[in-house]
């Protein structure tokens, strides 16, 4: 991974700061990706060679709450993303644009897409809302979910980037895929634990019902995936009429496997 990453922001209408990171080819087509939870801009480093290679411009925005993005208001929910985003696009001046979302960045790619601004939607590993799995479990117990995050941040701490990378892969990774994850994960959490805490309430408590049918959807899932499970992928793209692509390999694995095989769907499908 050597694509530089440089980092803009935009002042949205309520006078909120949405922070995001531009990589790949700053002159190609613009893909707007979604990080994971916790996670931040940082998040386009694992896939800025790739998207380079496609001639891809990565537009990766920090959630509100995470990364430089200012927090957003008490009762913010996931459909409230696709105001806060569209105002980026504006920003950017990007009318209509594929929207790619990894692990819990896939039901926010989904709710912000509306047919008029997005394309297409690629999601890696995604969280199907609601979910259930460890932490969803946790976020029932907040101040238990809030104590393992400060664990983490601090065993990742002392023991660097490989105990931030085997909480979502046991394969060995590259150094740089190692430090990117890192990277990611600490900026993430910069401003502490409350935005992944919300988010992972959200993924607990609510279902999501508000896919567009006129919106091609394709989905990358591994069948090793102990983070977030197959079956409600299969359910979810069943229900939307989506595409799924299975892989044998777990969680961050099938990102690493198929971020080229994202990008280039995307890049094919925006130009027919």
């Amino acid at each position: 991974m050597t694509s530089e990453l440089s980092t803009a922001e935009c002042t949205l209408s309520d006078g909120r700061t949405l922070s995001y990171a531009i990589g790949g080819d700053p002159q190609g087509n613009p893909v707007i990706v979604h990080h994971g939870t916790p996670g931040s801009r940082l998040f386009a480093a694992v896939c800025s060679d790739a998207a380079a290679r496609n001639d891809i411009q990565l537009v990766v925005p920090d959630r509100p709450g995470y990364g430089r993005s200012t927090s957003p208001p008490h009762d913010w929910t996931w459909n409230d993303w696709q105001d806060d985003l569209h105002e980026l696009l504006d920003a950017e001046s990007i009318d209509r644009v594929p929207f790619v979302g990894f692990s819990g960045g896939g039901p926010f790619a989904l709710a912000a897409a509306t047919a008029d601004r997005t394309s297409q939607i690629g999601l890696v590993s995604t969280v199907v809302p609601p979910a259930e799995n460890k932490l969803t479990t946790l976020s029932r117990v907040p101040f238990a979910l809030r104590i393992l995050f400060r664990l983490s941040k601090s065993i990742a701490r002392v023991r660097g980037p490989d105990a931030v990378v085997q909480q979502y892969t046991d394969r060995s990774v590259s150094d740089p895929v190692r430090t990117a994850v890192a990277d990611d994960f600490h900026e993430g959490v910069r401003q502490g634990e409350d935005a992944v805490m919300r988010e992972t309430r959200m993924f607990a408590d609510s279902s999501f019902d508000s896919v567009r049918s006129d919106i091609p959807v394709r989905a990358w899932h591994g069948v090793q995936d102990e983070n977030t499970p197959l079956s409600p992928v299969e359910t979810f793209l069943e229900d939307t009429h989506g595409t799924l692509i299975s892989r044998d390999s777990d969680h961050l694995g099938t990102l690493l496997d198929c971020r080229q095989d994202v990008l280039e769907w995307v890049t094919d499908y925006s130009s027919n």
